[in-house]
């Protein structure tokens, strides 16, 4: 396996596994075939969450990024992992197919976590693994750190910024990337039909946010297919109900002067896992702070990798898991 490793303070024992102990579809040779995707909605205030669950093994809670996105973006790709885990998906309050009904003054952090919450009694889980995907990184640490004993470990993959000082070289690479192309995507910004929610304009953004979070021009066409899928089934309702929870939520973390998990990190016992890319247009800095400041993560670092692992590197990612939950 390419990648770079490397070892916080205190070391812990997450050897990975090579892809070569699987089956050809990377799966052993004697298991047997996972069943097809399983949707079902969790009651919550006022609403409901849409879930979807596919797989067997070891239940795993899937943290979907954004956080103005659903879970659509993640599939079918992650769905690879079936035959090892039990991938257990939900849209977030607010967002995808868990926006009706639900009110922009609804969605906070602590009915974020909450409803994370509630999806694990749901499917009566004492400690399941937590995957979080860039903001569902935030927001799984966010939850471990109330609950260190509702979660067996964490995967954090490609994770957006846990300090307020993470967020501002974030931004200060991203407009360094984009360059010129930042005019192109405030011109959409500023203009009605983004601010409307029209679907077109936001996809039209979307591919200049995105155009340097890939390594490969063909993984970057892939997602940017399903994103205005996506923006196409949400509808300018849609749109513009999830953007109004990613405001609340931005409020409740980045927003909040001098915000910074980094330090409460620190007396976090979860075994964990801090997987980004060498071409991530998240910099690879800000995993390495996670990392470090978690006792015993491991960190790695995917050679040739943007800001989508499990679309870039599925192989990576798959041995990279397994040698965490085994």
């Amino acid at each position: 396996m390419r990648c770079r490793q490397r070892r916080s303070r205190i070391p812990v024992a997450l050897g990975l596994l090579g892809a070569g102990l699987l089956g050809a579809a990377g799966r052993p040779p004697d298991a047997p075939i996972p069943a097809a995707a399983v949707e079902t909605r969790i009651p919550v205030a006022g609403a409901s969450l849409y879930v979807r669950t596919i797989g067997q093994g070891t239940p795993v809670i899937v943290l979907h990024g954004g956080p103005d996105f659903d879970s659509s973006y993640l599939l079918p790709d992650l769905d690879r992992l079936q035959d090892a885990f039990r991938l257990i998906y939900y849209d977030q309050r607010g967002r995808g197919q868990s926006a009706v009904g639900i009110r922009p003054q609804d969605v906070t952090l602590a009915s974020d976590l909450d409803d994370l919450d509630r999806v694990r009694r749901h499917f009566r889980l004492k400690a399941p693994v937590l995957l979080g995907h860039s903001w569902g990184a935030v927001l799984a640490l966010e939850y471990a750190l109330r609950h260190p004993d509702r979660v067996s470990r964490l995967i954090l993959m490609n994770p957006a910024p846990a300090s307020s000082a993470d967020v501002a070289l974030l931004r200060k690479t991203y407009r360094e990337a984009l360059g010129a192309d930042m005019e192109r995507q405030r011109v959409i910004l500023e203009g009605s039909a983004y601010r409307a929610g029209d679907p077109a304009a936001v996809a039209a953004r979307y591919r200049i946010h995105f155009e340097h979070a890939l390594y490969r021009s063909e993984d970057y066409e892939k997602l940017m297919t399903a994103m205005r899928a996506a923006f196409t089934r949400q509808g300018k309702s849609g749109i513009l109900m999830a953007r109004a929870a990613e405001d609340r939520l931005m409020h409740d973390t980045w927003e909040v002067p001098g915000y910074d998990l980094l330090p409460r990190l620190q007396s976090l016992l979860v075994p964990t896992l801090v997987l980004t890319g060498d071409h991530d247009f998240i910099p690879t800095e800000i995993g390495e702070h996670i990392a470090r400041a978690v006792p015993g993560a491991k960190l790695v670092v995917l050679e040739n990798c943007g800001h989508f692992a499990y679309l870039e590197r599925p192989e990576e990612v798959r041995a990279a898991l397994t040698g965490l939950v085994r």
